[in-house]
């Protein structure tokens, strides 16, 4: 298995780094790959090390932020403080390279809310004042609806324990963020038996009602088959994320 090429620090906390894996030529671009786990200390960036790596192969640079997590020293709003402070350091890393933000699972909803933090409400802690300089969002099996997470208490109840008494629905879950403005492809397999593929029709139909450039792509597949580079599934990761994403 590939190890990271470099890792940084963005804060203080040991889990608030970010594995970085870099080409062989000139990139393309810069992918920030957010990993899944129902937000779970458990559940780390190791996961994603085969589609970092050929994500890398295939020419751009890869970011893979670590993050407090609950069971641990995450939750609402480590969590979320962790995922905006490592998003607003990619101006350091690579200015002159279009960024893509990709996330799996826990991950995607990360991702889309990242994408969405001009949206926040006025007052909140991570809002932006402009979208944030990203030129698309590839979600997998993406944790888009945070409220109905919560409501069908998916991996015994992770939405729930991630917000606990304090988190607002307002600040956290990108079905409530919408239109971002930015463009959008979700992935989503049928027979995904941990984030029900329902979700992500609904995502999509309420964005692009909303105006948003989205597509869903729709596969015959499980959860885990869409970040196997060797797998087909896998195959149509990559070449969403290397879309030749419209920077203007």
């Amino acid at each position: 298995m590939r190890r990271p090429d470099e890792t940084r620090s963005y804060g203080e906390h040991p889990e608030q780094i970010i594995d970085f894996y870099y080409p062989a030529a000139e990139p393309t671009r810069l992918v920030f790959l957010i990993h899944g786990g129902f937000w779970r200390q458990e559940h780390d960036r190791a996961h994603l090390v085969p589609l970092a790596a050929r994500v890398a192969e295939r020419g751009a640079v890869v970011a893979v932020p670590e993050y407090r997590r609950i069971g641990g020293a995450g939750g609402f709003p480590q969590t979320f403080d962790d995922i905006a402070a490592a998003v607003d350091i990619i101006p350091e890393l690579n200015p002159a390279q279009p960024v893509v933000l990709a996330g799996f699972s826990a991950g995607g909803h990360l991702a889309l809310w990242a994408a969405a933090r001009h949206r926040l409400p006025t007052g909140s802690r991570w809002r932006l004042a402009d979208r944030p300089n990203v030129v698309g969002v590839v979600a997998l099996a993406p944790v888009s609806d945070l409220e109905q997470t919560r409501a069908l208490a998916l991996d015994d109840n992770a939405a729930g324990e991630l917000l606990g008494d304090g988190g607002s629905l307002d600040e956290t879950d990108p079905m409530r963020l919408l239109p971002t403005g930015i463009p959008m492809i979700v992935i989503h397999g049928r027979q995904d038996n941990r984030v029900p593929y329902e979700m992500s029709e609904r995502f999509v139909k309420t964005a692009g009602d909303a105006g948003d450039r989205v597509e869903l792509i729709t596969l015959d597949v499980g959860h885990f088959e869409l970040i196997d580079p060797a797998h087909a599934a896998g195959a149509e990761t990559l070449n969403a994320i290397y879309r030749d994403w419209d920077i203007a």
